[in-house]
């Protein structure tokens, strides 16, 4: 179950037109979330990064690159934003957290693979184009424990669908990992959870992920695209002008969707895309401006959360959040 604070009950005739299909009984007080760790990366001992080991401040790439794969447990400060056409290796019990509001990569992202334990916070990776490594600025392949936090993550939209690759992409099993304010926008292809439907056998029981207080702006779809993962946890984002659609949920993926602020999304929850099968979707208390209709599908079937949390009022998310994603803010 999920921590709430309640205020005086909203009749449904009192909901303004804009956010009627919210159908509101009771509304979460403003404010009500903080910058702690929620969500599946608490789960199953927790997500910690390198806290318990060592700190190191890098000022290059080639010292990012060392320090990000070896294998101690370390906090890594990246002081600086490098330009990049190679993946940066991330090993297990490793914080990599940006100085300032501009430091990260620029034309390669991190690669987060087979490991455990690892935090990326405060970077700014932009432009990552899909041949440069795994083409992701973020890309976790069989990982456990991954906390996305704080990140500013973007492209262009103006290259073509598969000039660049994903910006958060999680693939092969991964698990117990919590994607959170981050500020992604000018992309097209933004979070892929599971990458084929073919991978039933390996992702089935995994991906269980959850994105919360992310400022998805122009970005055209994915946020996420889900297969398999069940349940994956929605809450609170803020999308502005996601054109092809918002959310999707296929290959009887789990997905709950709430208390999410759509605008200018005309598909902002869709149970199908391109040649997947259908993915199954619970919602709570959404809010719409000048967009479409979420769809829904076998909510029942949707997993229970298994972890507490604080939410916000549908209708302050938007503010919340553009206040405070991205980098800069911790």
């Amino acid at each position: 179950m999920s921590t709430r604070s309640w205020r005086t009950p909203l009749l449904a005739a009192g909901v303004a037109a804009a956010t009627a299909v919210a159908l509101l009984s009771y509304a979460p007080a403003a404010s009500a979330a903080t910058f702690n760790q929620e969500g599946w990366s608490t789960q199953g001992g927790g997500t910690s990064g390198g806290s318990a080991g060592t700190t190191v401040t890098v000022t290059s790439l080639s010292a990012l690159t060392t320090a990000a794969k070896a294998g101690t447990s370390q906090t890594v400060r990246v002081s600086g934003n490098f330009s990049c056409s190679a993946d940066v290796t991330v090993a297990s019990n490793k914080t990599i957290i940006g100085v300032g509001s501009s430091s990260g990569l620029t034309g390669c992202g991190f690669k987060i693979n087979d490991v455990n334990n690892v935090v990326i916070r405060n970077l700014r990776i932009a432009k990552v184009k899909a041949g440069n490594g795994n083409g992701d600025a973020i890309h976790i392949d069989g990982a456990t424990h991954v906390w996305v936090d704080h990140n500013d993550l973007s492209s262009d939209t103006s290259s073509g669908t598969d000039y660049y690759d994903g910006l958060v992409d999680i693939t092969h099993a991964a698990d117990y990992i919590t994607v959170s304010w981050n500020y992604e926008h000018d992309h097209i292809k933004c979070n892929l959870l599971g990458h084929s439907d073919d991978n039933a056998s390996e992702d089935t029981g995994h991906l269980r992920v959850t994105y919360h207080h992310n400022y998805f702006r122009n970005c055209d779809q994915r946020g996420p695209r889900v297969r398999f993962g069940n349940p994956v946890h929605v809450y609170n984002n803020y999308y502005y002008n996601s054109g092809t659609y918002g959310v999707a949920t296929t290959c009887n993926a789990g997905v709950y969707v709430e208390r999410n602020y759509f605008e200018n999304t005309p598909n902002t929850v869709v149970t199908s895309t391109g040649s997947s099968p259908a993915g199954n979707v619970k919602l709570l208390n959404n809010y719409l401006v000048n967009s479409g209709t979420p769809a829904t599908r076998n909510g029942a079937s949707v997993a229970a959360i298994p972890y507490s949390y604080t939410v916000d009022a549908n209708s302050s998310v938007k503010s919340i959040v553009t206040a405070s994603a991205g980098t800069g803010k911790i």
